[in-house]
């Protein structure tokens, strides 16, 4: 058997709305029980797109940082930033693709911090890709859950 965790997701989904809900005396349980099934579809949504999600952000961030390490002053920051863009994600597993990308997060905060306090043009760049880049960072994590 391969267990197909969409449809799982659909068939819980569906049974908490249509049996388990429908059983319920309208109120507190009944409401809760919705909300789980609607929480059913967003976690049906992250899992599609988890890896996917990761795998571009990272990819993003390490742009950013191969983009920047030339105009960064800093010898240390500068060191972590080419050596950030040369990295790779060896896994796909959503939990190692998380660690990347929260170590990636947080070197690309310390960037920020640097380039806001740098004054020239080249800084000025840096930091509207940064911004540009939280925007479709959020974007990305945008959970559409469809009509209910």
């Amino acid at each position: 058997m391969k267990p197909d965790v969409g449809r799982f997701l659909d068939v819980a989904m569906l049974h908490l709305m249509t049996r388990t809900g429908a059983a319920l005396a309208p109120g507190y349980e009944q409401s809760s029980v919705g909300v789980l099934a609607v929480m059913l579809a967003e976690v049906k949504q992250e899992f599609e797109r988890a890896a996917a999600r990761r795998v571009e952000e990272n990819a993003a961030l390490r742009g950013i940082f191969a983009e920047a390490a030339p105009v960064v002053a800093d010898a240390t920051l500068r060191a972590r930033l080419e050596q950030a863009a040369r990295d790779r994600d060896e896994s796909l597993l959503v939990s190692d693709l998380e660690a990347s990308n929260a170590a990636l997060r947080a070197l690309l905060i310390d960037l920020h911090a640097h380039v806001e306090e740098t004054d020239s043009a080249a800084a000025r760049k840096i930091e509207d890709a940064i911004w540009r880049e939280l925007v479709a960072s959020t974007e990305r994590r945008r959970i559409g859950i469809g009509a209910f």
